[in-house]
């Protein structure tokens, strides 16, 4: 019995027995050496970064008061409901691509088309962000030890050259050309010494904490400024709420939820690996969960202990743009010593975090190019079982960005289309229970269809709280990715060329 694929044009979807089926292709193999350890540095190199050592502080000052640390786990919570739902797909589907190969499996082609299109945001666009931001610290760093060098200069009005984000971005590409395993060796001895960086943080700054900065722990909203949020800079939620800005308040802690979810970005690129993991339908949700819970329990202490140690007011941004960071606390207090570490520590983040979402990236880019929605050429594997030509494209296109590019306000657009990703996971959930409740699951989601249907619903609320503008962003990002689709990617579809006869159907049985 032909089992390729379900239903038919735009909406075809591809078995998830075809899907298992082209991971054995001799072409685009890939090795499978990780294991659950290998997933949990991944989880946990891939989150711990900008957000732990900026978004705390910053957001603290400008948004939400100490009630920050409860917009970390409200984002939390969020991306947990999520998280259940990625651990069953990604048991159940153990293939490259992650949300994308799941709504090609639950929700048709188009969807998933979109959703891949989607995940650049999060991927290519956070690799670009989070590279610029390692650039900025490696130049603090560097002025630290005595070596006063810019690691970017100006090009014009609209450009720059950012030698420290191209540096990063190649040597991380390389790594990954050579292997998955050696990124996650890499990955692991670094991710081991910034966690042994922010515990330091949490354990020292706990000393220096004053009760009374957690009074008012909610601050009175305030109008917002252009930096902080008004008109198409507010959250859409207080736009159409009839509030003059998210600036504190209940608004301010639900729109600083919607940023400090940046800090979660990445544990989803767990999942992408599921095609190179030993005992997936094990390994998968333990990497997710467990990830998700260590930098959890992480990011609530330091954002305590950070709004404990200096009233939120000091932790504002500066009148020249300067922001917010753990090392403003500590030197607010004159504890400068504590800066070096604490900027060695945001420097080995962030380069685990730009790795992982490299990988993630490549891994979506080769399995959309599996299924011809995009050049086939790039779904080559080469010697060391990675997609070497997918790992260099992606690679040169997040160098230029992160080089010649600025990247204000690119934190948002990543993270709503991550959040953009994880309603369609959460609902492909249920769809696949239904459609298909055959297919055995190393996890299940607890509580099917309440969790699904709160993690939608938690995600939704997330993205109703970013900025007009955001949202103006991904509407046209998304009409883009439309175009394309219809103009490339519809007619050279392997199901779609199968379903014309210009490709032998793959006849085999189900069930």
């Amino acid at each position: 019995m032909t089992v390729t694929s379900r239903g038919g044009g735009m909406f075809r979807t591809k078995t998830v027995e075809q899907s298992i089926r082209d991971t054995d292709e001799p072409d685009t193999r890939l090795k499978k050496d990780l294991g659950t350890i290998d997933l949990i540095v991944f989880g946990v190199a891939v989150v711990i970064g900008a957000g732990i050592f900026t978004l705390a502080a910053s957001t603290a000052g400008n948004i939400a008061g100490p009630a920050v640390s409860l917009s970390f786990v409200l984002a939390a919570v969020a991306c947990g409901l999520a998280a259940l739902c990625y651990a069953e797909f990604a048991s159940t589907v153990p293939v490259a691509g992650s949300a994308y190969t799941f709504s090609y499996a639950t929700l048709g082609e188009f969807i998933a088309w979109i959703i891949g299109w989607d995940l650049v945001l999060e991927f290519a666009v956070g690799s670009a962000y989070v590279s610029k931001g390692w650039s900025e610290y490696l130049a603090q760093t560097l002025g630290l030890i005595g070596i006063e060098v810019s690691t970017s200069f100006e090009l014009g009005s609209f450009f720059s050259f950012d030698w420290g984000a191209l540096l990063l971005v190649v040597v991380l590409a390389f790594l990954l050309y050579r292997g998955t395993k050696l990124s996650s060796r890499v990955s692991l001895v670094i991710t081991t010494i910034k966690v042994a960086i922010v515990l330091f943080v949490i354990i020292l700054g706990a000393f220096f904490i004053n009760a009374a900065n957690y009074t008012p722990f909610v601050p009175e909203p305030t109008p917002g400024t252009v930096e902080t949020g008004t008109g198409i800079q507010q959250s859409l939620l207080s736009f159409f709420g009839g509030a003059s800005s998210s600036v504190f308040g209940v608004y301010g802690v639900f729109a600083a939820a919607a940023i400090v979810f940046f800090a979660f970005i990445g544990f989803d690129a767990v999942a992408t690996t599921a095609e190179e993991t030993r005992n997936p339908s094990k390994a998968l949700p333990r990497g997710i969960l467990g990830s998700l819970a260590i930098v959890t329990v992480l990011y609530v202490a330091v954002a305590l202990v950070i709004t404990g140690m200096v009233p939120y007011t000091d932790l504002a941004t500066k009148p020249d743009g300067t922001r917010a960071t753990l090392a403003t606390a500590f030197a607010s207090l004159g504890i400068n010593w504590a800066a070096t570490i604490i900027a060695v520590g945001a420097l080995l983040g962030l380069t685990t975090v730009v790795m992982v979402l490299m990988l993630g990236q490549i891994r979506v880019i080769f399995a959309m190019s599996r299924d011809g929605l995009l050049p086939t050429a790039l779904a080559k594997t080469n010697r060391f079982g990675t997609p070497g030509r997918a790992t260099w494209l992606i690679g040169v296109v997040i160098a230029l960005v992160a080089t010649f590019f600025p990247a204000q306000d690119l934190e948002q657009m990543v993270n709503i289309g991550t959040l953009f990703a994880f309603v369609l996971v959460s609902i492909g959930v249920v769809i696949l229970r239904r459609t298909r409740p055959d297919l055995p699951r190393g996890f299940r989601t607890p509580l099917v269809p309440l969790v699904p249907i709160l993690a939608v619903l938690a995600c939704v609320w997330l993205m109703l709280n970013l900025s007009v503008e955001t949202w103006l962003r991904f509407v046209i990002w998304m009409v883009v990715g439309v175009i394309v689709y219809f103009s490339y990617s519809r007619r050279n579809s392997i199901l779609g060329r199968r379903e014309r006869g210009d490709l032998p159907a793959q006849a085999t049985s189900s069930g």
